[in-house]
């Protein structure tokens, strides 16, 4: 079936990585069955689609990175991979009957309030389709961000976004150039070192790298999680208090000495070298950019084979990648390891509200919603994973659920008010992220260092800054004096 043939739907979900397939099973939980489910690619999975780098996998134990309401107790590591978490998503879509709802292959190319008729009109790559309510779940790991370096066009090698990796493309003996040194390089990394024939890693500022401990789940293990459901309840409890108490340094930063301490000490175990070990130290507080698991990417850094350049990037010529200093390193490959568009989310630009304007025009560079929500001037619509809903420290999955709950309580109030449209008032929304931006001010995240934690503005868009706890209890119901009835 194809949205050709479904005019119109009461939820149209955008994007179908764990946020839109969390809304989806949850829909289906309460009742729902008139919703789609947008999907521009041809599978589902999102980022654990998307990123097949070598050793991709989590940076959040594996038990607390799956729904609370469909556990997985097969498992096989403390930190799973990218295949297994897919698998995993794949299973959702089978266990819950998703696939009816799928419409894999449209990509919304936008979707407007229409005053009028009192419904959102989207227009995709494979035609029209009308809903009551919209539920932006893009996701903000979803668009590669690769940075405008002068000369790229005249480059004779291969180039590509660790986010699209070139399995055709052998990395055997080649001349390798990273440029990044982020969550996904510290994986593929050590992967490729001993494979290629030189690898330049271009850093432009040292991450705190912090031991991983990822260790086998035995198969006895796993055979009491199948058969006692509530000892893995009782794991993923323990696993959530011992993760939730690590945002006391992310809010507290004066508490991080000790961690930092010990990454230092990891960082000598490791690297011998003291010119090295030099350009390897953060200069910032830990934590106030993205804080990285590994025990493979600092001793990948030992090899002969393996230099660390930290020299500007002034331009790419066709043999390489000339640097500040002059020096020409010539490469016959360059892999973009530079995160994601998080804060310029394109999605952003493609949804409009009731006067027309686009969530990137009314946002001006800086994302805000109300709750992390919804946004004032644009009628039922739900973002997952929106402005100031990031984490640190944790699991965003528990962000996620936190607004299915409050996302369920929003459709039960339109169902029982007679409330064809609401959207949260200009004065909620403003005193919402002014709450946030003040409660922002004490913590690691506003410590100096530049992160993509921050928007255009300067200011830190992405994250939540406090626990899940403080969050959860935020939205755990739908307060409807908050927002403004349209219809």
């Amino acid at each position: 079936m194809t949205v050709d043939r479904l005019d119109h739907a009461r939820v149209a979900i955008i994007g179908a990585g764990f946020s839109g397939l969390g809304a989806a099973i949850r829909l289906k939980q309460r009742g729902t069955d008139d919703f789609v489910i947008l999907e521009r690619s041809a599978d589902i999975g999102g980022t654990w689609r998307d990123n097949t780098y070598p050793g991709c996998a989590c940076d959040v134990p594996s038990h607390l990175y799956s729904y609370s309401f469909a556990a997985n107790p097969d498992w096989p590591r403390s930190y799973s991979g990218q295949d297994e978490i897919w698998a995993y998503l794949r299973g959702c879509v089978e266990r819950y009957g998703l696939g009816p709802h799928l419409r894999l292959g449209h990509e919304v190319v936008e979707a407007a309030w229409d005053e009028a008729r009192g419904c959102w009109a989207i227009q995709t790559s494979e035609g029209a389709l009308t809903a009551d309510v919209l539920i932006s779940a893009a996701g903000p790991l979803a668009d590669p961000a690769v940075p405008d370096l002068p000369g790229m066009d005249s480059f004779r090698g291969t180039a590509f976004h660790s986010a699209r990796w070139r399995h055709d493309h052998d990395l055997a003996g080649r001349r390798v150039a990273v440029i990044g040194t982020g969550a996904s390089a510290i994986q593929f990394v050590p992967r490729i070192a001993h494979t290629v024939g030189r690898l330049e890693v271009f850093q432009r500022t040292a991450p705190w790298v912090i031991h991983r401990r990822n260790r086998v789940i035995s198969p006895w293990l796993r055979r009491l999680y199948r058969s006692v459901p509530a000892s893995q309840r009782l794991l993923r409890t323990g696993l959530f208090l011992a993760q939730e108490s690590a945002a006391v340094g992310f809010m507290h930063p004066r508490l991080m000495g000790l961690p930092e301490a010990l990454a230092r000490r990891q960082l000598r175990r490791h690297v011998s070298d003291p010119e090295l070990r030099a350009r390897l130290t953060p200069p910032y507080r830990l934590g106030c950019k993205r804080v990285l698991l590994s025990d493979e990417y600092l001793p990948a850094l030992n090899r002969d084979n393996v230099d660390v350049v930290v020299d500007p990037i002034e331009r790419v010529e066709p043999l390489g990648i000339r640097t500040a200093d002059g020096t020409l390193h010539e490469v016959d490959t360059v892999i973009f390891a530079t995160g994601f568009r998080v804060t310029d989310s394109p999605i952003a630009e493609r949804i409009r509200g009731r006067e027309g304007a686009t969530l990137a025009q009314a946002w001006q560079g800086s994302p805000r919603a109300y709750l992390g929500t919804t946004v004032a001037g644009f009628p039922n619509l739900f973002l997952l994973l929106g402005p100031n809903t990031g984490l640190g420290h944790t699991s965003v999955l528990l962000m996620i659920e936190a607004q299915l709950r409050y996302l369920v309580g929003a459709l039960d109030h339109l169902a029982t008010s007679g409330t064809a449209a609401i959207e949260p008032s200009a004065r909620a929304q403003e005193e919402f992220v002014a709450t946030v931006d003040r409660r922002m001010a004490g913590t690691v995240w506003s410590t100096g260092c530049h992160s993509w934690y921050q928007d255009g503005t300067g200011r830190v868009s992405a994250l939540w800054p406090g626990t899940t706890l403080r969050y959860r209890w935020r939205l755990r119901r739908f307060d409807p004096r908050a927002y403004v009835k349209l219809a």
